[in-house]
């Protein structure tokens, strides 16, 4: 059995790649049932973020199930092998570990120790037990992997500060315009990247926050937690001629704001600027407004190349972020092991407890002139003999499970014992 982590992130590829290997939710289901429906793949989980697009999978033989996976990710972003390879990175068992949990530490992140990475692990592994994809090993490796997140952010500062792309990006534009005092702000999206955009935008001093969504309900609820108004995709265009600040964080797959649309907008604004930053993957707002007058657009390329300035900050924390990962990743792999001799362990007790109760029953006539406290004491006699007996066997197996002196003496109780 092998773990295998392959795909691409922000740090392999660029953004034109990530955005045709995006995931959404619709598709998602079908792309996990495909994965584990290939003979060499058991369980499958697939993690799919602004910063990556990454599939963690079990399998049996490794090349054939790298293949697998490759020719998946190929199908997702309608990519020959030859145009994805240089993009691709693979890791297995242990690499594979480190990677998972140097993920869930925001180590890999764009903006260094985010925080928003804890919330779209757990998501990817809800759906992929939601559709049978994840199983045993993936459950406890993405269980474990969000305990690594949790004590990271807990024993260190990876986090403080600036510690998610919406925040990132708020920054940025502040950044970019010296203030956003008075500043008209919209924001296009309402899901967790526009929340959090909104709510960093409450304490920036911007002049108004408006907020559009498809569905107008999410917006609303949003909007009345942070004081901003609202409205309807259907109000883009008109929003767009007063807006001074636009955020878009839809990544609907299709461009949302076209540049004849903005175009539109800067006659209505009269020569008055505007800054557009582009949070969507697949990407909300089309390239060709960036080439139009008085419009910066910026994107995730930007918001990364903007972040790594801000990494001297948090840099320090990094050695002690890595001695968290490698101490869980060492704390996985002994109970993975352990796990392993698990099933041998209790077959040996059930055998061993079978021939206990066999042999008492074969006795019963002799011990029938026993009254209840005697029995009970045969009973409590013959059980501890046998955990006496077992313990050091039971130890021995459990802790040499993995090594080839583990697999030789599970190989001989096996035999020994006749156990299947």
């Amino acid at each position: 059995m092998t773990i295998l982590a392959i795909g691409v992130q922000h740090t392999t590829g660029p953004l034109e790649v990530l955005e045709r290997l995006t995931v959404n939710e619709t598709d998602l289901p079908k792309l996990l049932h495909g994965l584990v429906s290939r003979t060499d793949i058991r369980e499958a989980v697939v993690v799919s973020t602004c910063n990556r697009t990454e599939i963690y999978a079990v399998t049996e033989r490794f090349h054939d199930a790298y293949a697998d996976v490759r020719d998946a990710l190929c199908e997702v972003g309608s990519l020959a092998p030859e145009d994805l390879h240089p993009h691709l990175f693979s890791h297995h068992d242990t690499a594979a570990i480190s990677h998972l949990f140097s993920v869930a530490a925001g180590l890999d992140s764009a903006v260094l120790g985010e925080s928003e990475i804890q919330g779209q692990l757990r998501r990817a592994w809800d759906a992929a037990r939601q559709g049978g994809a994840a199983g045993p090993v993936l459950n406890g490796l993405f269980r474990h992997a969000l305990e690594v997140g949790k004590r990271v952010r807990t024993e260190t500062a990876i986090g403080r500060g600036t510690a998610s792309v919406s925040h990132a990006a708020v920054e940025m534009a502040q950044d970019r315009l010296g203030s956003l005092d008075g500043a008209q702000v919209l924001v296009v999206g309402a899901g967790e990247v526009g929340e959090g955009v909104v709510t960093a935008l409450a304490g920036a001093g911007a002049g108004s926050v408006t907020v559009l969504n498809r569905t107008v309900a999410r917006g609303e609820a949003l909007a009345r937690r942070v004081g901003a108004s609202t409205g309807s995709l259907d109000e883009l265009e008109d929003r767009l001629a007063v807006s001074d600040v636009v955020v878009t964080c839809l990544g609907a797959g299709a461009t949302t704001i076209t540049a004849d649309m903005v175009a539109s907008a800067m006659q209505a604004r009269a020569g008055r600027p505007v800054l557009m930053v582009d949070l969507g993957l697949p990407r909300d707002v089309d390239a060709a407004v960036g080439l139009l007058e008085a419009v910066t657009l910026l994107d995730l390329d930007d918001l990364r190349d903007w972040a790594s300035r801000g990494l001297e900050a948090r840099r320090a924390e990094m050695d002690r972020v890595w001695e968290i990962v490698v101490d869980e990743r060492e704390r996985y792999q002994v109970d993975a092991t352990a796990r392993q001799a698990a099933p041998l362990v209790s077959a040996l007790r059930d055998r061993a407890e079978r021939i206990r109760t066999e042999e008492i029953d074969r006795f019963r006539s002799r011990l029938e002139g026993l009254d209840e406290d005697q029995r009970d004491a045969v009973e409590a006699l013959t059980r501890s003999m046998l955990a006496k007996l077992l313990h050091e066997p039971s130890v021995r197996l459990k802790a040499e499970a993995g090594t080839p002196r583990g697999d030789r003496h599970a190989a001989a109780v096996r035999d020994l014992f006749d156990l299947d």
